[in-house]
């Protein structure tokens, strides 16, 4: 059997990071702070407000960040029917454990609604993730395909025609893209890809793009801060406009900018940070898990809103994110070591087994069809 190679730290590290900001984003956008009657907004110009909507700005951001590292990793890579499966079941599981939580305690009321959510992995891929990334994810062997037969010029090409009609459009205004998340991964898909597939001097500057990351991230903070001036002269929640989901330019050339300051980062592999990082999607998956865990979670545990007016609202912002982050991650370990190792390791014995008959098969068919051919 061949040695699985060690996964480098560097982006790893930089997957760690990128899920603490979308639990942030969470934090402050799925807890009623930013609704039209939450406290933000109704004073979007105090102290408190600019440091809420700053904390939370970087969740459209994170999700490009994670599909890149994808994209990056992917493209010189094959899809398997395990990996998939992998996939397929840590969203099953969640969905079945956490719904099952909630109607055992009466927090949540059984509905056969609630039931067909849980059994239908994929049932709108316009917003959310984990649906949209599975989708995405069947679509890399033909990515890969296309992207091993264009040359490096038909790939940049692609590249401009794609970020015009995407971010340009999605971005300024008196324009609009009606956009989906499987598209929009196929689109950082073919980024993440010529990045890898192209290698240029300028990809590899660590020192360049660390300050074309900082000062994009600067300017993504000032776009919020001004936005929320606008928001309150115009009456509008407008503060993340140029943030506001993955194909808004800023959040592109921030994700972009981090992506190739961390992939060229030089640091020691560390066992602890890619056991870690293997949880992310974990993470993800138990804490967004739907609108039920969102209301429990930020509104009757943490109580986000009613935070709003403490004097200790930014250690409770940031400690709220991090303990939840640990918690999911412990949970998630848990589940890799006690539930999904021993039913992959069965299926690695019976799917070696599975195969081997359906070679016979097919091999006694194509016999056949030679055959009556002759």
């Amino acid at each position: 059997m061949q040695k699985t190679k060690e996964r480098d730290s560097n982006l790893e590290l930089y997957r760690i990071i990128v899920m603490l900001l979308i639990v942030a984003h969470h934090y402050v956008v799925n807890s009623g702070l930013t609704d039209a009657t939450g406290p933000i907004y109704s004073n979007v110009l105090t102290i408190r407000s600019m440091f809420l909507l700053i904390f939370g700005a970087w969740g459209k951001t994170g999700i490009n960040c994670f599909v890149l590292i994808t994209g990056y990793f992917m493209c010189k890579s094959n899809i398997t029917l395990k990996k998939f499966l992998k996939l397929l079941f840590e969203i099953w599981f969640y969905r079945i454990i956490i719904n099952l939580v909630f109607w055992i305690t009466s927090y949540n009321q059984v509905t056969l609604t609630g039931i067909i959510n849980i059994i239908l992995p994929v049932r709108s891929i316009a917003t959310g993730f984990s649906p949209a990334y599975l989708v995405f994810f069947l679509f890399i062997p033909f990515l890969n395909i296309l992207i091993n037969n264009i040359t490096e010029k038909q790939h940049l090409l692609l590249l401009l025609l794609l970020s015009f009609t995407y971010i340009f459009l999605g971005t300024f205004p008196y324009f609009s893209v009606n956009m989906n998340y499987v598209s929009w991964f196929m689109v950082l898909y073919f980024i993440a890809s010529y990045i890898r597939n192209y290698p240029k001097r300028i990809f590899e500057n660590v020192k360049l793009w660390k300050w074309i990351t900082l000062i994009f991230v600067i300017i993504s903070i000032f776009s919020v801060i001004a936005c929320a001036f606008l928001s309150h002269w115009f009456n509008k929640r407008m503060a993340y406009y140029f943030v506001q989901d993955s194909n808004t330019l800023l959040a592109v050339l921030v994700s972009v900018s981090s992506f190739l300051t961390f992939k060229n980062l030089k640091m020691k592999n560390s066992k602890f940070i890619n056991k870690i990082s293997s949880t992310c999607f974990g993470v993800l998956l138990i804490h967004a898990n739907s609108d039920v865990m969102r209301k429990w979670l930020w509104k009757d545990v943490l109580n986000n809103v009613g935070m709003y007016n403490s004097p200790f609202l930014v250690l409770h912002a940031v400690s709220s994110v991090l303990i939840i982050f640990t918690l999911c991650s412990m949970i998630d370990l848990l589940r890799i070591k006690y539930v999904e190792k021993p039913l992959f390791a069965l299926w690695d014995k019976k799917y070696n087994g599975i195969m081997k008959w359906f070679v016979v098969i097919e091999s006694k068919i194509l016999q056949r069809l030679h055959i009556k051919n002759n």
